[in-house]
């Protein structure tokens, strides 16, 4: 039981023996591979043990002492430091066990602690009983050895075929142990151990616990003894005694006594069979080629001394206590005394030879045969044991053959004895004394040993001479010219006496010759002589001696004798009604004649069950018609034993289905069960009345039993439908009422003489419903009540029989009760483990009970459906709520824990537990049943325990094996038994945790079901004491670490594939899911270190079968993937970095030497790598070996080849009888195609159709083969799918969730290239299964994200290190390679996958990022450079890499532009955005403009532009207050984006304007503004030379839309958005104002003058009142307003509302600038667009609204906006340089800082702390990066705005100041109302009629204004202003090339104040 080895000390007499045993049981029964040396290491430790067998440690005074001081000092325990103070309590134990065992104290201490540590594994059992455990298996494990040892041996008799080497090693080994003694040393083992002695000193010190301890014990006790005797027997079987241990052996025979019933035990019969072979010389007869070494080495031949001792011993006159045994010897001796002297080397022991008749005689005399019988064949274990069978066969045959003379003198002695029988029979004189029944005896031997042939040997052939001709004996010679082989001359000595003991057969010897008949026809051959025998014997011959007909034992003479009987009885028929019918009369059949006939009746039972010609031949036969007879003598009153007979005899019959439904018919004709009543009748008759009436009185049943037989029989056979068709309600239910009603229900309450009749009535009735329930399936039809027609009125038609039963077991019936409680008194019963009578029949009745349940709920879901279809009024309740019922007999709701305790008895009923497992596993998909059965589990603590042990007990089972092969093999079906078990189990385990908690999985695998689960603190077993279980989980466990240590790696993944692939599923569940995750990976962590000694044996390769190791594969790593994520989480490093190495290394690392191994990686070292250069130390990255272990190619089934049946109906009737089965494959249930198909061909009718019948089965097998080779190819696929997923995510989070520098970044890309080219020669290979290239794309993005992602940070680490050597720590040359296979792929893929090419478009965008420049800090200093130096720089690493890129995509030419472009075109959203992404990275690298031409002409693009008008409805269905998806929006972002990009080249953009891109964007017009103006800007950007075009095509646009324009240019609301919008829009308004838009506008204007020219005013008006609110008023609190809005990003926020209101303002200027160029060349002609006042009003916003966009602004806005735009641009440029300090000196910065830095970036609370010190600075260092650029776009902003400012200011003040004539106050009636009416310069905007209106407006100025803005300019544009203008000049100009630009304006300016005008 005990498997762990190694416990503390290891307990020296138990642990090293369980590993000797081990090793010795791997190497000689199981053949592992490295296990010879293994042995002979074994061997040598642990010789002491066999020399001394079974000798313990003495005691000893100081031993005793040690243990005394161990409570006090403490006790050293070998392989633990230090030592352990023992509890007092111990120690009293260990003396107490010292003295009952008498073994050494600290022997008795190990056992002890040994015993506590295996404790859990013995739920019930103390410390103290455990260690008696431990003791006596420690001693069996010896013996064991010792008999395995032997066995291995070479020799005379058997062989195991092992190799030489090992069998050299035993024999030396064994040889030794005999020669010092070992067969003595056996024997008296064998006579001192005794199951009583040891019982009763166990009872005095209480070392006996409950029943199953104690049957255990005694188990283990016997065991050891029949090991060593054993042991004997196999060492006799291969090589002689010595002449002393023979008459040892002999000595302890002539002591030995018989059990009670007068047999041998099966210790001694071992013995008993190790003597005849010491005496057996019968293999001199076979011819093997070692014949001649084996004569030399037998002392019979080659020692007289040793024939003397033997032959004197044998030969003595001491009669033994047991004579019978002493007559079985000297027969045994008298045989080989024969044999010997019939060989050359005999000559010598004549003297001895020549007593064998003596011997012989004396061996009769003591009824040799009878004790044979009795004593030898009456022993359980005789028949178990295939050599001791044909020890005794030659025993027989040797006899028969050599002896003939006694053979005759028996048949004489008997012939004589019968004629003074016969005499004092007739003067009825007593019978005489001296009447001795040898020959009887003999026959009787016969008979009884060839009936029982448990290992299909078919000896009694050897009785059956089959080439003579059965008449004539004495031809000889050919026939036809063949010459007849001459059977050996044995056979022909046997084949006489088998038909000479029939001639002239006296009436005494007859039975005993049938009942040896009956042996002797045992097997099918045997079965076929003995029917001959039979029939030619009947045959008158001339010559027969009896004139009558025939011999008496002939079928002639049987079949004769039963019509006679027929006859006769018949004519005694009572009358059913006559009132002495229950006392029928006898008279017919005396005693004698009732055995002559049973014996008969078993004989031909035993000759029809073998042979099927004889069957039909017997049954055909005209004149005996034995079927007919045999019904017909069941009707007589014949006693039930005879009937009994009959019935197994007709059972028989019915075995032939051609028999079997005439049989139906004539059982039901002859009424034995009376099934129609006739009119008038008062009572029943038939066997109802027999089994009521005559067995209940005589308490005996065998005619009940009989009838089930032949029930079970002819069912098996066929169900009649029709049966009593016209006299009753046609059907099987009569019978089926009476088997329920009459046999089932009553059984338990009727009374048994024999008390194991009960069970075997309960087995035979439980059998039948058995087979109907599972021949049953429902179908509609059974649910339909439909009418027959009898005598004239409708009645209901019976439904099956199994719908019958269905419905009983699916109701609350008497039925169900009773087998549930047949389920309780069984379970009851095993626990008591002890031998009670009708044991076998009670466990099969129990099995039979457990197949109906599983059964009904097997069948249920489909019963019920249907019944519910039909709307029957049927009442049923599911089976798994009626299992919840409560016990009649205990109270308690204790059925399903009633069926789980079956498990506890697995090792004895293996079958029950497996039928057990596979209900609780039926009803564990019912979740609202598990919580229940959680509490009913756990309700009782013993019952609990007892359960929790039977789970664990049937999962850790060493005998389980995996088989496919349906072998006979008893043993190898138990095997497959055991295993099945286990799979059930795991899949209830699988099934429950699915479910919510508490469920049974949680109980069974050891978490708290009563806390929360997450609570659960798993240990070993044993640590805990107050657990003191074992659970599922340890189980588990237990089956997957065995052979981890070693080279060959986990051993279940070999020998149990799909066990292993459960269990892996089970932990997986168990991580994976959020309650149980925590415990099990601590626990798997800690204790087991469960991953890595799993993961280092990876990949797993079953060639056997590949799907299972792809399984166990895929949970393995999905379970590695949780637990790198989880370590990695909880900064566990060590653990994630170990597993990270193991997985991703290509050194080889050697952990393993254990056992003198060498390293582990040696074999899967491969020169696999031709990019790596030194090859030798290098070994496959174990990634790398998962990935191959996976194979991408799928051999698909071909298409079926059909003759007869329609492929399309054929494919139709396949996909119907598809479903999804447990792991979520869509599989085809081949059975119901079976039935479906075979149905189809039964419907066939005609003459034809039966001549084609085996053709279409053939066809028919042919697509069941083909349909389960398709079930085949899709698990394998999708095993494929399961572990290359598997396989992805744990790489994913190897490179997502693990820290990032556990993996250094150079390594991090080797890897990753490694990986990218591996998938990718996998999946473009020739034959890759397509099912598997999504999930490759998957992994190719990601890998591919991160390649991108490493080589960038890389990058940024090393700025400024422009290394020479490549570009990154990857090579150019492989990134390259990447690059091309990349491609590859997305060619590859054609036209289906347009979904996976999304993922590889997303990996070649990631890839090209690779190759794009990382913005640089823009330091100010690059323009210092003149422009040579830049054009002959040295190329960088990038554009290198880019220019590469570019040639390898332009390789691939139009294939790969068209599939990228009409991806782009149509297909699904996310790859068409892709794809546009794809095109518009490539057209920015495309120098050549090659992709730009072919998406031209090809008219690609003309595509997108008109697909914009489609997007136009999606657009503004996305306007509703629920959008639907973003999609559309996300997809125009994407196009536009693309046309931006082509717009970006001049050619670009004149294409797009020739697409008319304009025009479709008039058409519509949302909020979706943003990438249209973008677009615009580009273009107007764009075009130089065809300008005008485009700046009218946008003017005429800007008009169209001008609503929406001037709302957004009203927009209160200056949001972020707002702004950039504004930017964009204020920046396409002033490119549209160029010179030359004019002329364009003039054709315009002609059209709609007045309304084109009024659009563009107001533009002008409200872009000038929008530079006042941007400049001015609300400039601040719009940058408090976003600090306050999202105060987390204020930094970033701010900084861009900087740059947007900049780039406002700046536009804004631009197109001032613009418009004054515009108007003229000189100013004063210019327009005005700012009113001549310089006061700032107090507060710039105060002016009303309503005024604000209707006047013009003052001067004085210009004047402020040119101070704070200077001022700004000193901010800036201070916190530009200081920024470049912070990042030329990033290594010093303070960490304070460094956190405030990457703050901007990193999401959340606390974001920072947790990254590394590396990420931080790279983080810093990108944010610095991003202040540096944006102060320097500010920088150039603010100068661009102080440059306009100057000249707007100047211009406007030269015409003031010089030409403008001031109107004269005087003329205004109202001077306030002319100076607010001069301010409305209406008309001075309308700058394109430049002239007209000027004059109006500015005849308001007055001179007093004009004065008033000389001063106030004067006292604005002061010295100090202007010294920052220049000083700003000054810092910028380096940067620009104008240097004098601001010199030259200021100048004016000033000149302009000073002087007086004119």
């Amino acid at each position: 039981k005990a498997t762990h080895l190694y416990i503390h000390s290891g307990a020296s007499l138990w642990g090293p023996l369980k590993e000797l045993w081990e090793t010795v049981d791997g190497a000689v029964l199981r053949r592992q591979q490295e296990s010879v040396h293994l042995l002979d290491l074994q061997l040598k430790k642990n010789k002491p043990h066999f020399l001394s067998l079974f000798k313990n440690p003495p005691k000893s005074a100081e031993q005793r002492e040690k243990v005394r001081k161990a409570s006090t000092e403490g006790i050293a325990i070998q392989g633990q430091q230090g030592s352990r103070l023992l509890p007092e309590q111990l120690l009293t134990e260990a003396f107490i066990l010292s003295d009952l065992f008498d073994i050494g104290e600290l022997a008795a201490l190990e056992l002890l602690l040994a015993g506590e540590h295996q404790q859990p594994h013995f739920p019930g059992l103390t410390r103290g009983l455990v260690a008696v455990l431990l003791y006596w298996d420690g001693k069996l494990c010896v013996a064991n050895s010792l008999r395995t040892l032997i066995q291995s041996r070479h020799g005379k008799t058997f062989t195991l075929d092992l190799s030489g080497e090992l069998v050299a090693l035993t024999t030396r080994f064994t040889d030794e142990l005999m020669s010092q003694g070992l067969t003595k040393r056996i024997l008296t083992l064998v006579s001192e151990i005794s199951v009583t002695r040891e019982f009763e000193r166990l009872q005095k010190e209480r070392g006996l616990g409950n029943e199953k301890h104690r049957k255990e014990v005694s188990d283990l006790i016997k065991e050891c003894r029949q090991a060593l005797a054993d042991s004997l027997f196999s060492w006799t079987c291969q090589s002689p005694l010595t002449k002393d241990d023979t008459l040892a052996v002999i000595g302890h025979l002539e002591t030995v006594t018989a059990q009670a019933d007068g047999s041998l035990d099966s210790v001694n019969l071992a013995l008993v069979m190790a003597l005849l072979y010491c005496l057996d010389v019968s293999f001199v007869e076979q011819g093997t080629e070692d014949r001649e070494d084996l004569l030399q080495a037998l002392p019979l031949l080659t020692e007289r001394q040793y024939v003397a001792a033997v032959h004197n011993r044998l030969m003595d006159g001491q009669p033994w206590k047991l004579p019978g045994l002493q007559a079985v010897c000297r027969l045994a001796w008298a045989l080989s005394l024969r044999v010997l002297s019939q060989l050359p080397q005999g000559s010598a022991l004549v003297e001895f030879t020549e007593a064998d008749e003596a011997l012989a005689d004396q061996a009769l005399l003591g009824d040799v045969f009878l004790f044979m019988k009795e004593g030898m064949l009456g022993c359980e274990s005789f028949a178990q044991e295939e050599f001791y069978v044909r020890r005794l066969h030659s025993l027989i045959t040797d006899f028969l053959a050599l002896m003939p003379m006694k053979v005759k003198q028996l048949r004489n002695r008997a012939d004589e004895d019968a004629r003074l029988v016969h005499m004092s029979l007739q003067m009825d004189s007593e019978l005489p004394s001296s009447v001795r029944k040898d020959l009887e005896h003999l026959m009787i031997l016969i008979g009884e040993f060839y009936s029982k042939d448990t290992f299909g040997l078919e000896l009694g052939l050897e009785f059956w001479c089959p080439t003579e001709s059965l008449q004539h004996t004495s031809l000889q010679g050919s026939y036809l010219g063949m010459a007849l082989q001459r059977p050996p001359h044995k056979q022909v000595v046997l084949s006489k006496f088998v038909r000479q003991m029939g001639d002239l057969l006296p009436s005494t010897l007859y039975i005993s010759y049938l009942r040896m008949l009956k042996g002797l026809a045992n097997g099918p051959q045997c079965a076929h002589y003995c029917f001959s025998l039979l029939k030619t014997n009947g045959a008158t011959h001339s010559d027969n001696i009896q004139g009558v007909s025939g011999s008496p034992v002939s079928w002639e003479h049987f079949f004769h004798s039963l019509m006679l009987y027929h006859e006769n009885l018949r004519r005694d028929l009572p009358n059913p009604d006559a009132a002495h019918y229950r006392h029928p009369p006898l008279r017919g059949i005396t005693q004698r004649e009732l055995e002559g006939l049973t014996s008969f009746l078993q004989l031909l039972t035993t000759i029809i069950t073998w042979s099927e010609n004889a069957r039909l031949a017997l049954c055909e036969h005209p004149q005996w018609t034995p079927v007919v007879v045999m019904l017909g003598l069941l009707q007589c009153s014949v006693p039930p034993v005879l009937k009994a007979e009959v019935l197994h005899c007709l059972a028989a019959f019915g075995k032939s289905p051609e028999i079997a439904a005439s049989l139906w018919q004539s059982l039901e004709y002859t009424q034995i069960l009376q099934t129609v009543r006739a009119p008038g009748q008062r009572q029943a008759a038939g066997i109802e009345v027999e089994l009521n009436e005559i067995e209940s009185s005589c308490e005996e049943y065998p005619l009940t039993r009989g009838f089930c037989h032949l029930i079970s029989t002819l069912v098996e056979s066929s169900l009649p439908v029709n049966l009593g068709a016209g006299l009753r309600v046609p059907g099987f239910q009569p019978y089926l009422n009476f088997l329920r009603d009459s046999v089932f229900l009553p059984f338990p309450t009727r009374a048994y003489r024999r008390p194991a009749e009960k069970w075997e009535v309960a087995d035979s009735v439980l059998e039948v419903f058995h087979k109907l329930l599972r021949d049953y399936e429902p179908q509609p039809p059974d649910f339909v009540q439909e009418m027959v027609e009898l005598q004239g009125e409708q009645v209901h038609a019976d439904k099956p029989p199994g719908h019958s039963i269905m419905f009983h077991l699916l109701n609350d019936s008497p039925m169900l009760a009773l087998c549930l409680s047949l389920l309780e008194e069984g379970v009851r019963q095993l626990d008591t483990y002890a031998p009670f009578p009708g044991k076998k029949h009670l466990e099969s009745a129990v099995l039979h009970c457990l197949c109906l349940l599983d059964l009904t709920l097997q069948k249920e879901g489909v019963f019920m459906d249907l019944l519910r279809e039909s709307q029957a009024s049927l009442l049923v309740s599911p089976l798994e709520q009626l299992l919840q019922g409560v016990s009649p007999q205990t109270r308690r709701a204790d059925h399903i824990v009633n069926i789980a305790r079956y498990l506890y008895h697995s090792s004895s009923n293996p079958e029950a537990a497996f039928q057990s497992a596979k209900i609780l596993r039926r009803i564990a998909n019912y979740p609202n049943i598990q919580i229940r059965l959680v509490g009913d589990f756990t309700h009782d603590q013993a019952v609990s325990d007892k359960l929790m042990a039977g789970f664990v007990e049937c999962l850790d089972n060493e005998e389980a094996e995996e088989g496919t092969e349906k072998g006979d093999d008893p043993q190898k079906k138990v095997a497959r038994i055991r295993h099945e078990t286990q799979i059930h189990i795991l899949n209830l385990l699988i099934t429950s945790l699915e479910l919510k908690t508490p469920n049974l999985a949680l109980y069974l695998l050891g978490y708290e079901v009563k806390k929360p689960v997450s609570s659960t603190n798993l240990q070993d077993p044993g640590q805990d004491l107050a657990l003191g279980v074992d659970f599922c989980l340890h189980a588990i466990l237990s089956l997957l670490q065995r052979g981890t240590e070693r080279r060959s790696g986990p051993v279940l993944t070999q020998q149990a594939p799909h066990l292993a692939e459960l269990c892996y599923q089970v932990i997986y569940q168990l991580c994976a899911c959020p309650n149980t995750s925590g415990p099990t990976m601590r626990y798997l962590r800690t204790s087991q270190d469960f991953l890595y000694s799993h993961l280092q044996h990876l990949p797993f390769i079953l060639p056997s079968n590949q799907i299972a190791a792809l399984s166990q594969m895929s949970w393995l790593m999905k379970t590695a993937a949780i637990e790198l994520r989880v370590t990695s989480l909880n900064r566990q490093r060590s653990h994630t970095q170990r597993l990270v190495s193991l997985l991703l290394d290509d050194q080889p690392h050697t952990q393993h030497t254990a056992d003198g191994e060498s390293g582990i990686e040696e074999e899967t070292r491969s020169v696999s790598g031709f990019l790596h250069f030194d090859t030798v130390s290098k070994v496959r990255r174990k990634l790398l070996s998962v990935l191959d272990a996976i194979d991408f190619s799928q051999d698909m089934p071909e298409l079926l080849q059909l003759d007869f049946f329609e492929r399309t109906q054929i494919e139709q009737v396949i996909s119907n009888c598809e479903h999804v089965n447990e792991q979520g494959h869509t599989v085809c249930n081949i059975k119901l195609l079976h039935r479906v198909l075979v149905a189809e061909v039964n419907a066939l009718q005609g003459m034809a159709a039966i001549g084609q019948r085996p053709l279409l089965m053939e066809e028919v097998n042919s697509i069941l083969q083909q349909v389960v080779e398709r079930n085949r190819v899709r698990r394998s696929l999708s095993a494929k799918r399961h572990a290359l997923q598997s396989w992805r995510s744990l790489v994913e989070t190897l490179l997502t969730a693990c820290p990032a520098d556990l993996i250094p970044a150079d390594d991090r890309q080797l890897i990753i290239r490694d990986l990218l080219l591996d998938l990718h020669d996998k999946v473009l290979s020739e034959d890759a299964a397509g099912e598997l290239m999504p999930i490759v794309a998957g992994a190719v993005f990601t890998l591919t994200a991160h390649l991108s992602q490493s080589v960038l940070s890389e990058q940024q680490q090393c700025v400024g290190l422009e290394a020479s050597s490549g570009f990154a720590s990857i090579a150019n040359s492989a990134l390259h390679l990447i690059l091309r296979k990349l491609l590859d792929f997305i060619l590859c893929t054609g036209g289906g996958y347009q979904r996976l090419r999304a993922h590889l478009y997303g990996s070649l965008l990631y890839y090209l990022q690779i190759a794009q420049k990382p913005e640089e800090p823009d330091t100010l200093q690059t323009a210092g450079k003149a422009m040579w130096e830049r054009l002959t720089a040295p190329e960088d690493g990038f554009s290198k890499l880019q220019k590469e890129n570019l040639a390898i995509i332009e390789n691939y030419g139009k294939a790969l532009m068209e599939v990228v472009c009409r991806d782009a075109c149509d297909g699904h959203e996310i790859s068409r955005m892709l794809a546009l992404a794809v095109l518009d990275r490539i057209l920015t690298i495309d120098r050549q403009n090659q992709w730009l031409v072919y998406i031209c002409n090809s008219g690609y693009l003309r595509s997108v532009v008109e697909s914009l008008r489609q997007d136009d409805t999606t657009l503004q269905n996305i306007l509703t207050p629920q959008p639907p998806l973003l999609k559309p929006l996300y997809l125009y972002e994407s196009k536009m984006a693309l046309l931006t990009r082509v717009a970006k080249t001049g050619q670009g953009a004149v294409e797009l304007l020739r697409c008319g891109v304009v025009a479709q964007l008039i058409e519509f017009f949302t909020n979706i503004l943003l990438p249209t103006l973008r677009l615009f800007q580009v273009i107007l950007t764009s075009t130089t030379m065809n300008h005008h075009q485009g700046a009218a095509q946008v003017l005429q646009w800007l008009i169209v839309h001008a609503d929406t324009i001037q709302s957004l240019l009203r927009c209160q609301d200056l949001s972020m958005g707002a702004l950039q919008e504004l930017s964009l829009l204020t920046g396409i308004i002033s490119k549209t104002a160029l010179p030359g838009a004019l002329e364009m506008g003039g054709e315009v204007s002609s059209a709609a003058p007045m309304e084109f020219q009024g659009h563009i005013n107001r533009f002008q008006r409200l872009c000038l009142s929008l530079l006042g609110r941007v400049a001015g008023s609300e400039r601040e609190r719009l940058l408090k307003q976003a600090e306050i809005a999202a105060p987390g990003e204020s930094t970033e926020r701010r900084e861009e509302m900087e740059v947007a209101m900049q780039q406002v303002c700046a536009n804004i200027m631009e197109y001032c600038q613009t418009l004054l160029l515009q108007s003229s060349a000189q100013a004063q002609f210019s327009i005005c667009l700012f009113s001549p006042s310089g006061s700032e009003p107090a507060d710039l916003s105060s002016t009303l609204p309503s005024m604000t966009y209707s006047r013009a602004p003052s001067l004085a806005l210009i004047l402020y906006l040119l101070k704070n735009s200077a001022a700004e641009f000193f901010r800036f440029h201070q916190s530009h340089r200081q920024s470049l300090g912070k990042l030329q000196s990033l290594d010093q910065l303070p960490p304070e800082e460094l956190k405030e830095l990457c703050q901007g970036l990193v999401s959340g609370q606390g974001g920072v702390e947790k990254i590394s010190s590396v990420q931080r600075s790279l983080l810093a260092k990108r944010r610095l990066v991003q202040l540096i650029n944006n102060r320097a776009k500010l920088l150039a902003l603010s100068f661009y705005i102080i440059e306009t400012c100057l000249f707007v200011l100047w211009r406007h003040l030269e015409y003031y100041l010089l030409h403008c004539t001031p109107a004269d106050p005087k003329d205004s009636l109202l001077p306030g109302l002319s100076l607010y009416r001069s301010r409305l310069m209406d008309n001075s905007l309308g700058g394109l009629q430049a002239s007209g209106g000027r004059g109006l407006g500015l005849s308001r100025v007055s001179q007093q204004d004009l004065d008033l803005l000389k001063s106030d300019m004067a006292a604005g544009f002061g010295e100090a202003l202007q010294r920052k203008l220049l000083e700003v000049e000054s810092l910028y100009s380096q940067v620009r090339s104008r240097y004098t630009f601001i010199q030259a304006l200021v100048r004016r300016i000033r000149g302009l104040l000073r002087q007086t005008k004119s």
